[in-house]
């Protein structure tokens, strides 16, 4: 198969054409392209390489345009079927068996170029009827590695290696390659936030937190990891022979057309590095308020507090709330030509066009205190402040808030009256709070039911390819929002405790955490276990 000539489709005539004609639409420009790859082949996993086009869009170009049917990749796992024809003939096919019996071999293929003749040489070599499905050729790639990973390897033998060039090199396979692009590519086709790739004693497991939860995704070869964290680290721009300190690392990638901004995380552990990679799409970005599940209402009350030219608005709620995305949702209203706006973040995960941002960097002494310290110099506007830790962040950003400017930053409380006492369990005088500090919006995240079969108690959920069988897809935010009156402010001044702040609160039209969360259930976007699963209240 080493010219386009050689290579033909099993399919009636006109197939091939039509084939090309769909390809076109998703890479204009593919036969341009066309007239200079090696193959059609190469040329697909060349653009699935580049991320133009994911293995799963190509995979169901190919069954559409062929009608061939695809094969539910759990089905491929019988090793010993695997292990039925020889490794070297498989990796030079693409193609893996995942059943075998006396009269019929049935073997997956990641293409369908040059299938008539793998389907003869298959029938010599077996003396068998063969069928194929279509697979992703990364699966196959994997299974086939999967399948002939010596048994007696050790742990130490699969993740021992020394020599940066071996890893360089290993790193470079194209099966490597593909297999880390495909990860990728399912990750962002299942709307996952974080990929966790994590080594084990005898098992290698890579995870996808979707809508804030992990779930398995891909369980490859233990004899791999090697080659895909080193993979992953080059991707990153971090030292890959280093295995004994964490590291941390960034890189933007294209992904099945899909511009999205990875940041890696590794630690070392017991059985090898654990690798965490957070994926922020560029595409799906929306600043918006209201479509992060904010209330028109609501929204309205709080535009009035960040509309005014100066005090201190916070964002409270546990790691993983939304509460970067709101900040920005804030910035991206009140960025104009005549604000300046200047930020500093740990990290920067959201670039905002016309806002200055500063990225924490602890290791030269740029912290949030010091670099706040700075910016007020900088004549701002609008500050943001990625989060308060300590007193002194808290003190110098109190202090802007009271000498002309909007101060927006984040805390770790449950709900927002706790936001007032906690800055003044970090050492801040009451008073001082109570005159800076205008509002505090109290948010968490929850999974919405999925739209096409109606959640995880309809009997469609478990066949439901949108969400994968989990019965929700996407988050949508519940919220809290506290505006600063005379009366709270007279009893943070008082020293009152939080359960004081928030009956008055309420008095003032502050709609608690978990009554939001119940209208949300009633409008048919989430149900009640998800509201309680983030819910501090003991009653939900």
């Amino acid at each position: 198969m080493e010219t386009a000539e050689k290579e033909t489709l099993a399919t009636v005539p006109g197939t091939e054409e039509a084939l090309r004609s769909r390809l076109e639409k998703l890479v204009p420009d593919y036969r341009a392209r066309l007239e200079k790859a090696e193959s059609p082949k190469v040329l697909d996993r060349e653009l699935c390489a580049a991320g133009f086009i994911s293995e799963a869009v190509l995979l169901d170009v190919y069954a559409d345009v062929l009608g061939m049917p695809v094969l539910d990749e759990k089905d491929l796992s019988d090793m010993e079927a695997v292990r039925s024809l020889p490794k070297d003939f498989m990796s030079y096919w693409n193609c893996a068996p995942y059943g075998v019996d006396d009269v019929c071999i049935s073997a997956a293929v990641g293409d369908p170029y040059g299938i008539d003749e793998l389907s003869h040489v298959l029938a010599a070599l077996t003396g068998k009827e063969v069928e194929f499905k279509l697979a992703r050729f990364s699966w196959i790639d994997a299974a086939i590695q999967a399948a002939f990973s010596e048994e007696e390897t050790s742990k130490e033998d699969a993740i021992g290696l020394e020599s940066e060039q071996d890893l360089l090199s290993l790193a470079s396979e194209a099966k490597i390659v593909r297999l880390v692009n495909d990860m990728f590519s399912l990750a962002v086709e299942q709307g996952a936030s974080d990929v966790h790739i994590e080594p084990g004693e005898n098992k290698l497991s890579v995870r996808f937190r979707v809508d804030g939860k992990l779930c398995e995704a891909m369980s490859p070869p233990l004899s791999l990891y090697p080659a895909m964290v080193s993979r992953i680290k080059l991707l990153g721009g971090m030292n890959i022979a280093e295995r004994r300190l964490p590291q941390d690392g960034r890189s933007d990638m294209r992904v099945a057309g899909i511009s999205i901004d990875v940041r890696i995380s590794t630690v070392p552990t017991i059985h090898g590095e654990s690798v965490v990679c957070r994926i922020l799409r560029k595409d799906t970005l929306r600043f918006d308020l209201e479509a992060l599940g904010m209330e028109r209402k609501m929204t309205e009350r709080f535009e009035t507090l960040f509309s005014k030219p100066h005090g201190m608005i916070l964002v409270v709620g546990p790691t993983g709330s939304g509460k970067s995305t709101t900040l920005h949702s804030v910035i991206s209203r009140i960025n104009t030509l005549d604000r300046k706006i200047i930020t500093i973040e740990d990290p920067v995960e959201y670039r905002v066009s016309g806002v200055q941002q500063i990225q924490v960097n602890h290791k030269i002494g740029l912290d949030f205190a010091s670099g706040l310290r700075h910016i007020v110099r900088q004549d701002p506007d609008v500050i943001l402040v990625g989060e308060i830790r300590d007193k002194e962040t808290a003190e110098i950003a109190i202090h802007a808030a009271l000498t002309g400017h909007l101060v927006l930053s984040t805390l770790h409380t449950n709900d927002a009256p706790s936001a007032l006492t906690r800055l003044i369990d970090m050492g801040i005088d009451a008073f001082l709070v109570s005159s800076a500090v205008i509002g505090v919006l109290s948010q968490r995240l929850v999974r919405k039911l999925c739209s096409a079969c109606g959640g995880p108690d309809s009997p469609q959920a478990a066949s439901c390819s949108v969400c994968s069988g989990r019965g929700f897809r996407g988050r949508i935010g519940i919220f809290e929002l506290m505006a600063l009156d005379d009366e709270i402010r007279a009893l943070v001044n008082d020293g009152v405790d939080a359960e004081s702040i928030a009956e008055a609160a309420e008095r003032s039209g502050m709609e608690p955490l978990l009554e939001n969360g119940r209208r949300k259930v009633e409008a048919g976007l989430t149900t009640m276990a998800e509201v309680a699963g983030v819910s501090f209240d003991a009653d939900v």
